[in-house]
């Protein structure tokens, strides 16, 4: 069995084309982090338990080595304590899907001579990649679920790698073991926390997926400057489940077809297009949004302001607004401004941190911009 598990690590790996990173992936048996027990994902069931005893186990190393995530914790729950499937919730741990991680590493550019810090153990696999390439010295780590945390801690033992790890609130960084070359983020956070600027040298790096409350995400790329600004491009597009205290709160059921009237030509489905949700999001940034058949309906769940969007006729679309600022229309003024730019993607993007404000801007950092909440 351990030579078809090295097989399928090579075929795994034979897609990645740095040597250096492939040659990691073939070395670490993500089986040790994944352990017994996954969830899937069914449509109608939501997340279902799935447990390594109750498959052959060719099948069960066949799903461990696929490149997809594999998801080990939904709403608390361990996949090896449900005994029926979760209804439709967020996962809140899981082993992401190996080609990803790897690509954030290239990105994130970690290679020997680097001190990291990694936000987000989960079932420390990413971790146990880092310390092969770097060595377990040069690698700390930090998850804030403590069961994730322990199960993490006896898998790299396992696996024969000790780095620095640490239970507690990723938000905060680590200071003890400060400053490093790189931060890298598993999970993906709204804003940028100011602690992780403080804790990198100048000219490191921070390397996180961002997620807003209306589900746009991006790839944050930072460099640290000599002066603690940090400034980013978004190189690319991912998704990553949320750090747990920037996650967004539930919506409730909110009043339809409500309040004052007006007009658009804007269309809606604008927020269908991953940009377009980006853009929208900045604009309103505390905001989420659901689709209704073909209504659109924006709820700011901090101030209470509504709006629904739906079809009217062939010229646009009829909008209901209520509550402290006309939602829409601010949506509406932020998408106008990325037409303008000709519907440029997330790189055409960048994020500057400094003086205690963040702010996403267009075209560069003179360009128009929005901030990131506080």
């Amino acid at each position: 069995m351990n030579g078809l598990a090295a097989k399928l690590r090579h075929e795994l790996a034979a897609f990645i084309n740095s040597p250096h990173w492939r040659a990691t992936l073939e070395a670490v048996p993500r089986e040790l982090f994944v352990g017994d027990d996954v969830f899937q994902h069914d449509g109608s069931r939501g997340w279902v338990p799935a447990h390594r005893s109750e498959m052959r186990r060719e099948d069960w190393l066949a799903l461990v080595y696929s490149d997809q995530s594999l998801v080990t914790q939904v709403a608390g729950v361990m996949a090896e304590d449900a005994t029926a499937p979760i209804a439709n919730v967020w996962s809140t741990s899981s082993s992401t899907l190996p080609s990803l991680v790897v690509r954030m590493l290239e990105v994130a550019r970690i290679g020997e001579g680097v001190k990291v810090l990694e936000i987000g153990t989960g079932t420390g696999y990413s971790t146990a990649l880092m310390c092969h390439r770097l060595g377990s010295d040069a690698v700390t780590s930090i998850e804030y679920d403590p069961e994730v945390a322990q199960r993490a801690k006896i898998a790299l033992t396992k696996a024969g790698y000790t780095p620095a790890l640490v239970q507690g609130d990723g938000l905060g960084g680590v200071d003890r073991h400060a400053p490093y070359h790189r931060i890298i983020g598993t999970c993906a956070v709204r804003t940028i926390p100011d602690r992780w600027v403080r804790q990198v040298r100048p000219g490191g790096t921070i390397t996180t997926p961002m997620l807003g409350w209306l589900g746009g995400g991006v790839l944050a790329h930072l460099r640290v400057g000599e002066d603690g600004t940090a400034t980013s491009g978004f190189p690319e597009v991912v998704y990553f489940m949320p750090a747990r205290p920037h996650a967004a709160p539930p919506l409730d059921m909110v009043k339809m077809g409500v309040g004052e009237v007006s007009h658009t030509t804007m269309d809606p489905a604008l927020l269908c297009d991953q940009t377009g949700l980006l853009v929208a999001q900045l604009a309103a940034p505390q905001a989420q949004h659901v689709w209704i058949e073909k209504t659109l309906a924006l709820h700011d769940v901090t101030s209470g302001a509504h709006a629904d969007v739906q079809p009217a006729d062939s010229t646009g679309w009829v909008v209901h607004q209520y509550g402290p600022y006309r939602l829409w229309d601010a949506v509406e003024r932020g998408l106008a401004v990325w037409l303008e730019a000709g519907k440029p993607d997330q790189s055409a993007f960048g994020l500057t941190v400094a003086g205690g404000e963040q702010r996403v801007w267009l075209g560069s950092p003179d360009g128009p911009a929005w901030r990131l909440p506080g």
